[in-house]
């Protein structure tokens, strides 16, 4: 153990996860094969899983990996709505993450988990429903003839959707990290 006087272990793994779940975050997006867009909706499978996993690690982890992601969106060159469709995890992961803080034994049963991820996902849904719709009211984004249909159903059911999958992506992939490799990504009970 070191004996300088402001070394925390836990403060650094802390940075440690933060930094390589940031890291994933942003690269996720740009190097992703499996991507889809259409307009303003775009699927990037499995982005949501580092923002994820930060939830269940911190607040500020999942705060700081939600801005991180947002920014790989921006690198790998996506229009400004996906952008700030992305930046709008904040709201999800850290409300998200301030429950789990509240409720850590709530991700290791089942249906309790399979709970709070259809809220968090609806809340997420809607988050991204709200960029649109706010960005196409100001003219900065087209969602063409079928504007109800785009936004409802390829922005809001889409995400929640994708961020229901992810969620439990996320879990497992966590609770095999904490079993198989010895890395507990999250201090909350798995």
């Amino acid at each position: 153990m070191a004996t300088h006087l402001n070394y925390h272990p836990s403060k650094t793994k802390n940075l440690t996860y933060m930094a390589i779940l940031t890291a994933f975050g942003i690269l996720i997006p740009a190097t992703m094969p499996i991507r889809f867009v259409l307009g303003p909706a775009s699927f990037t499978l499995a982005s949501h899983v580092p923002i994820k996993l930060a939830m269940f690690r911190s607040p500020n982890c999942a705060i700081t990996v939600a801005i991180g992601a947002a920014l790989g969106f921006l690198l790998s060159g996506m229009p400004l709505v996906i952008v700030l469709r992305a930046l709008s995890h904040l709201i999800f992961a850290s409300i998200g993450s301030y429950y789990l803080m509240k409720h850590p034994r709530l991700l290791s049963q089942r249906r309790r988990r399979f709970m709070f991820s259809l809220v968090i996902n609806f809340i997420h849904g809607m988050g991204e429903v709200v960029v649109v719709y706010l960005l196409t009211s100001i003219g900065l984004a087209d969602l063409g003839a079928h504007y109800l249909l785009t936004l409802f159903v390829f922005i809001g059911c889409s995400s929640f959707i994708h961020g229901l999958m992810d969620l439990e992506l996320a879990y497992y992939l966590a609770r095999f990290l904490k079993e198989r490799a010895k890395i507990p990504i999250t201090p909350l009970d798995l």
